[in-house]
Order: structure tokens, then sequence, then C-alpha cells
């Protein structure tokens, strides 16, 4: 006789045998226990690291060519791929075109849970149509469970449009596994709390998502070594800190670099150009555009 449940069978629905008295503990076990449980968090990124490298180079060839990045998930997942959008361009510089999320729900659903919503594959194909998927762009599901409608519909319209797609889940059975070009399957084991994916499952995406999105922007020149040099520079936090990578790149005093970043209008990237080239702000700002917006190309040390 089968099962009236089709989650039942799921990672994420498994129930963890080390935490079935979790709610007779004391606090300060139930810290131990979620310390403990952690610990696989990574062992489970480690095992997808081969998966994770390459989602990071079709990242990057989506960038290069000028194509978009959208995530898509519901619940926790969509959440973690909304904040992924929303860090790009004060971190990287990108515009807010060209890293996107859609979240089940819509922006509401972010800050308050709607139920039900990720169960409407329509909406899924829908959102993401919205946004005119096209060949040049990579859509990437989340979805701990690897089973969500919502993430199923809008997959299923990337495929169509011809997008490069990536999935991130807990389940490596997946039926995402169908649609995408890399998966991602995160074997992180039962929750401490049954079901709970907003616990090692998130944390583990999260984990995924920072290198993907990470290691393709430093492949696209957003970075000069381990300098972001691309930063947003709107708030006297962000103004000191190019100052700081101002002055560690050039031997610049504090001084000296603050005048150097009014000149160069603010742009971290065009400082350096200018002072270690020997350039004005416009021939600085041409030299980055030959060299595919890479310092290193710029001041020739590719």
């Amino acid at each position: 006789m089968s099962s009236a449940s089709k989650w039942q069978g799921l990672p994420t629905e498994a129930v963890n045998q080390s935490t079935l008295a979790l709610d007779t503990l004391p606090i300060n076990d139930i810290v131990e226990l979620m310390i403990l449980d952690n610990r696989n968090v990574m062992e489970a990124v480690e095992a997808e690291k081969g998966h994770i490298g390459q989602g990071a180079e079709i990242l990057t060839d989506a960038l290069r060519e000028g194509g978009r990045l959208i995530f898509v998930g519901a619940g926790t997942s969509g959440r973690l791929g909304v904040l992924e959008a929303a860090e790009m361009p004060p971190t990287f510089g990108t515009s807010s075109d060209v890293v996107q999320a859609i979240m089940a729900g819509g922006n509401n659903a972010v800050h308050r849970a709607k139920e039900g919503v990720e169960d409407d594959e329509k909406q899924g194909r829908n959102a993401l149509g919205k946004l005119r998927p096209s060949k040049k762009d990579v859509v990437i599901g989340v979805s701990a469970s690897g089973v969500t409608p919502f993430v199923r519909g809008a997959l299923a319209r990337a495929r169509r449009a011809g997008s490069k797609i990536l999935g991130v889940t807990c389940d490596p059975r997946s039926e995402m596994r169908e649609f995408a070009n890399v998966l991602i399957s995160l074997r992180v084991g039962p929750e401490v709390i049954a079901g709970s994916t907003r616990l090692k499952a998130g944390t583990a995406t999260k984990v995924v998502l920072n290198m993907l999105t990470t290691a393709a922007m430093v492949r696209i020149g957003k970075t000069y070594g381990n300098l972001m040099v691309d930063v947003q520079i709107n708030s006297e936090k962000l103004r000191d800190r190019g100052r700081r990578i101002v002055s560690s790149v050039t031997g610049l005093d504090h001084g000296q670099a603050d005048a150097l970043l009014r000149r160069a209008r603010w742009s971290v990237k065009i400082a350096i150009v200018m002072q270690k080239a020997g350039l004005t702000y416009a021939r600085a700002r041409a030299r980055l555009r030959a060299g595919h917006d890479s310092v290193r190309e710029a001041i020739g040390e590719a």
C-alpha cells in the first residue's frame, strides 16, 4: 500500500533520532545539540564542491555575456535568494537588474510567511515569464525539499526560454534534476526540529549561494585581490572603506587617498588605475572599459 504523503520520504522531513527529547533539555544542552548538528553543514557543502564550481562557471559566463542571474524560491529558500540578490549591488557594484530574485507570494512574503503560495506551479511560470528570460540568463532554483511546485513552474519556463538552470536542494533525488544543467544537492541530514529547513538546510544553502555569486563576481573583475573595489560608496563607513582600500593598494596616506577618490568621483577602481597608471579620470575610466572592467588588466598586471 502506497503512502498517502508525498513528502514523508523526503530527507528534509526525516526525524532526527538524536533530538527526540529536545523539549526536555535545558537551554545550554539545546545549544550544544545544535552546534553538533551543524557540523554536517560544511561536510555536505564540501561534498558538492565540484558541482558548485561548475555552477559558478555558468554564472561567470552568463555575466560576461550580459546575462542575468535570477533566483527563484519559496519560504526560507526564496528569502535566501532575495538576500543574495539584494547584496550584490552594494558589494559588487552590479545593477539591480543583473541579479534578481523571485519569491513565491511576492515581496510581501519576504517579511511575513504566506502559506500555500509555494504550491502554485502556474504562478511560478508566470512570475518568471514577467522577467522575459532569455538564453543569456541563468535561473537558480532553490528548494530544500526539491519538490516546490512554484519553483518547478519557474524552471519549466526557464527551460522553454533556453536559459541555463542551476538547482540547489537538500534532496539528491530532487525532480529539479530533470531541468538543471547543474544540480547541487546538499545531504545535511534530518533537522534538529523535523522539517524545519530554515536550520541546517538553510545554512548550507546560504553557504552555497555565497560561493556561487562570490566566485562569479571575482572572476569578472569585481575584486582586486580580495579587496572590494567595486563597492558602492554611499555611506561614511563605505567612504572609509574606500579610502582604506585605495591606501593599501597605492601606498597613499589617508588624506591623499581621500583626495584621489574625490577626483575619481568616489570610484575605487578608477582611483587605483589613475594612481597606478598615472592617468586622468577620463583616461583611467576608458582603460578600465578596454580591460573588461578589471583593475589588473587596466594597470597591466593580468
